[in-house]
């Protein structure tokens, strides 16, 4: 049995250069971190004689007898990617927040997936190469509308720059900081779940066809990033902090109506009158959660102003995706030797990767080991 861990992401600045139709025409660029609340992935083989081949338990529970039969559509093209059709698998799946509410949840169960799978049998993987396979099953495979950097972002964990490339290649560039700025940013930072849900790629849709139209507005989006690194790198002026959100969020609702509502507006205008200095709605828009920044001395004030919204607290995430347990008989199945014709000098570490046409210019990231001993 193989358990990862996948954290939830935060984007701060830069969302929407991520969409292909953005970074088809220059690079896009966002600056992103990881929060300490997950998605749990856990995948068993089957062993004995068993009626259903695919058991996939999830908010409902599947029982299939082939892939095809599969409908939840990350499992069933995440195990058509592997080629998993002679081994019988349990898949499960849990996590600290809902699905649709702004926190990159489909990202994050696709790199948890291909994570586990590569545990499964016994590959190292780059967590680039993990972002990579979980954003093709979900953008090239299923055709969804939505950008790639959910999937670095949980893959990688941590404060991180990602620049997106016409070539389909990501450069990931890590944000230095002192742990005192760091525990500024967690003290600050406060999290409301507006309980709306969304459809993001519906939304995002809406967005991609707007690109073209809004190129400035979205470039001015993308410059935000390096101002935004400079501050956390140094430490200085963090206040500034709060006020980018709030000219991040300005720009992005000029988008498409679809992003805000009256609802969000209000929340966001009592939470600027209570004292916040600054904020925005996670994820794509229209419900999920609304991040403010908000000094200490103001956060009672805002949050008896929001008195209708649950406050999640939260910090931050450094260790990206993760393999929590693994525990499994030596002779699971193995994509890289099957598709390298069982060849020693290609079945390596990038093997994966280069089966699947990935693309990336990270190499600084650590790979997770996947397999460092068996447990009893």
């Amino acid at each position: 049995m193989i358990i990862s861990r996948t954290p939830f992401r935060i984007s701060f600045v830069g969302g929407g250069t991520d969409l292909r139709s953005f970074y088809s025409r220059e690079p896009g660029q966002v600056l992103s971190t990881s929060i300490d609340k997950y998605l749990y992935v856990l995948v068993r083989k089957q062993i004995g004689l068993v009626e259903y081949k695919y058991k996939i338990n999830y908010s409902k529970v599947e029982y299939c007898k082939t892939i095809d039969e599969i409908e939840h559509p990350i499992v069933r093209e995440a195990l058509k990617m592997f080629e998993v059709d002679d081994t019988a698998l349990e898949i499960a799946t849990f996590a600290d927040i809902p699905a649709s509410t702004g926190l990159g949840s489909s990202s994050a169960f696709g790199v948890g997936l291909v994570n586990a799978l590569c545990a499964l049998h016994g590959r190292y993987i780059t967590k680039a190469q993990m972002a990579d396979l979980a954003a093709k099953i979900e953008v090239d495979r299923l055709g969804r509308s939505m950008g790639k950097q959910d999937h670095y972002a949980s893959a990688c964990g941590n404060f991180n720059i990602f620049t997106f490339n016409a070539d389909e290649s990501v450069d990931i560039e890590p944000v230095f900081y002192r742990p005192e700025v760091k525990n500024a940013l967690q003290k600050n930072l406060m999290l409301f779940y507006t309980g709306i849900k969304h459809d993001a790629s519906e939304i995002l849709k809406h967005q991609q066809k707007k690109t073209a139209d809004k190129m400035t507005v979205l470039r001015e989006m993308k410059n935000q990033v390096i101002p935004l690194r400079e501050m956390i790198s140094s430490g200085s002026n963090l206040h500034r902090f709060g006020e980018i959100l709030h000219q991040g969020w300005m720009l992005k609702k000029s988008i498409t109506s679809e992003i805000s509502s009256p609802e969000i507006d209000r929340c966001y205008e009592k939470a600027l009158a209570a004292g916040a200095i600054g904020g925005k709605l996670l994820g794509a828009g229209g419900g999920g959660f609304l991040l403010l920044y908000v000094e200490p001395q103001n956060q009672a004030r805002v949050e008896r102003a929001l008195g209708d919204l649950l406050r999640v607290d939260f910090g931050f995430d450094t260790s990206g995706s993760r393999i929590v347990y693994y525990d499994q008989d030596p002779g699971g199945f193995d994509i890289v030797s099957r598709l390298s014709g069982n060849n020693p000098a290609v079945a390596n570490n990038a093997a994966v990767g280069e089966v699947f046409g990935v693309k990336s210019r990270q190499e600084f990231v650590p790979a997770e080991k996947l397999v460092d001993q068996k447990r009893s």
